[in-house]
């Protein structure tokens, strides 16, 4: 099953509206599109999640066509949402680290 994403960039902030299997449509913030195994994710914040510290997070499997049109497909397999969760959340960390520490430190 595929959900439907169109995408649009916002004063440099890139954000997607989601059509979910119920017809509902949820307008979401690109965090980042990262690996975990030899596949690529995207994670996406809802837009009324954005100024709440602790929102939920989508995650979802993510793929170019041909023509480079983005395509998101659920994950629907439980280990393969654990990889990708916690690729998700070592990807957190390394940039608190990032933020924490500065580049003009390390």
């Amino acid at each position: 099953m595929n959900d439907h994403m169109n995408e649009k960039v916002n004063d440099e902030q890139t954000t997607v509206t989601l059509t979910l299997e119920d017809d509902t449509e949820v307008e979401c913030m690109v965090l980042t599109i990262f690996p975990a195994g030899d596949q690529e994710y995207i994670a996406l914040l809802p837009m009324d999640s954005v100024d709440e510290d602790e929102g939920e997070v989508y995650l979802y499997r993510y793929e170019e066509d041909a023509d480079g049109n983005p395509n998101l497909t659920n994950i629907e397999d439980d280990d393969e949402y654990e990889i990708v969760a916690d690729a998700f959340d070592e990807l957190l960390d390394e940039q608190e680290y990032d933020d924490l520490v500065g580049e003009d430190e390390i």
